[in-house]
């Protein structure tokens, strides 16, 4: 089954009622009280800036198309031992006042909520798409990473101050790709240190989950399922960001303060689990062969490989933030797929835990005092995220079944073709060809069996499938 962009469309206008009724059932409000909004747009108005000053740095923001929320801005030269990787973060810490009323209710978000016809910001958007994002052609207040590497992509040295920034230019994933592809030189040291720091996470055992993204989309008066591979450019650009969160990682654990981003192993019996399941359907995986370096190596067009990464999903479970105490041993607190310690830095606007680890990096970098704010609020954020990340992948599920019932209920009775992707006790998990949904049926088959199913019928929203 390759991978593959496929659009289908449905015309039922009534699905932006089925979006906020599901937003609704999970309490996820896109507005902001009165307090909220008047305090944003104070906050806004009277931004203190940083006295040092970064706007000649030609940075430039990389981003899903119609983005107004940009968290970060990157630029990177060529030095004469390496490269030099400059990494603007949006600075939230200056913008919200500590235990006003953006904090608190910041607090009780967690996170941004996406759903398909509208988000669930975490902070009013006066800030998040305005007044705190790095748009282009305005001056921001932001803080700036500058990470040095080697020729091979391996960190240098690096420092983070917050100074004041202008973003030269706004581009999407396919602008971005284009100029990559067009031989642009910004994006061409992108996509060169893109591709060391894959080659660095290999050497650390690192492993990537690269699984075709779904979206629903607007597409004129009808609602479309996208499903698509990521764009080479995209990985390059996470590469930066993985990097910038590693950073901030070391930053936290050599001064024994902060918040990690955490994720086990995989324990043993998931892993001999998988590999009995990817020799199953035909692939070898030698038993010295590391899970990461055998999905690199997987070709994203050979018909198991959907089933595959499916089924890899049971090696990148647990994923948890860990509040340092200043005990810790660095291999005990490491994310496992990235393979090495790593915090959460780079989305202060999308993400609550990104501006306590940027408060903490920047005190420590510079040998001052953590904010007692930063220090005080750590202990209620791990549970904090967990919650608001449960909420958000409910969102997603619930917003993309109700887009798929709709699709499919003119088609009961039909038949459709099918891989099976996982399978718990009687019921497989099914990735469909088309459309591009992922069901569950009673019926025979291990991973990467190609099969049939016929749609029985449309129940409480959601279908009912039966092998054919």
């Amino acid at each position: 089954m390759p991978f593959r962009t496929t659009r289908l469309k449905t015309p039922h206008s009534d699905l932006a009622a089925q979006f906020a009724a599901i937003r609704d059932g999970l309490e996820i409000s896109v507005s902001f009280d009165a307090a909220v909004e008047a305090e944003a747009r104070r906050a806004t108005a009277h931004v203190p800036m940083p006295e040092a000053d970064a706007t000649d740095i030609e940075f430039v923001t990389i981003d899903p198309e119609g983005s107004k929320d940009l968290d970060q801005a990157l630029f990177i030269e060529k030095t004469e031992s390496g490269f030099r990787v400059f990494y603007a973060i949006a600075d939230l810490p200056s913008v919200v006042e500590p235990g006003g009323a953006i904090d608190r209710e910041a607090r009780e978000r967690g996170q941004t909520m996406y759903s398909p016809d509208e988000s669930a910001p975490l902070h009013p958007r006066v800030i998040s798409e305005d007044g705190a994002s790095l748009l282009p052609g305005v001056v921001r207040a932001a803080y700036v990473w500058a990470i040095d590497l080697d020729e091979t992509g391996k960190r240098v040295s690096s420092t983070l101050k917050r100074a004041r920034v202008q973003s030269r230019e706004q581009l999407t994933y396919d602008e971005a790709q284009r100029r990559v592809d067009s031989g642009d030189p910004l994006m061409t040291l992108l996509k060169q240190v893109g591709e060391l720091r894959i080659a660095r996470e290999a050497d650390r055992g690192g492993a990537s989950l690269d699984m075709p993204e779904e979206e629903i989309v607007a597409d004129g008066n009808s609602w479309t399922i996208k499903r698509s591979q990521l764009l080479p450019v995209e990985q390059w650009n996470a590469q930066i960001s993985l990097m910038t969160g590693m950073e901030a990682a070391r930053l936290q654990l050599e001064a024994g303060r902060g918040i990690l981003r955490t994720m086990p192993r995989p324990p043993h019996d998931a892993m001999v689990n998988f590999r009995r399941e990817v020799q199953e359907m035909g692939i070898p995986f030698a038993e010295d062969e590391e899970y990461g370096a055998f999905l690199r190596r997987l070709h994203r067009n050979h018909p198991a490989a959907v089933a595959v990464l499916m089924a890899a999903r049971s090696l990148f479970r647990g994923a948890d933030y860990h509040v340092l105490t200043g005990s810790e041993n660095p291999d005990d607190v490491i994310q496992a797929a990235i393979g090495a310690p790593y915090a959460h830095t780079t989305a202060p606007l999308r993400r609550l835990v990104d501006r306590y680890v940027l408060a903490h990096c920047e005190a420590i970098a510079n040998g001052t005092e953590i904010p007692a704010w930063a220090s005080e609020g750590l202990e209620d954020l791990p549970e904090i995220m967990a919650a608001s990340s449960q909420k958000a992948g409910a969102l997603e599920r619930e917003c993309i079944a109700a887009v798929t019932a709709v699709i499919l209920a003119p088609r009961v009775g039909e038949t459709f073709d099918g891989l099976i992707v996982d399978r718990r006790e009687k019921r497989a998990e099914v990735e469909l060809l088309d459309p591009p949904v992922t069901t569950t049926a009673v019926m025979a088959g291990e991973p990467g069996t190609a099969v049939q199913l016929r749609l029985e019928s449309i129940t409480d929203a959601k279908p009912v499938f039966v092998a054919a």
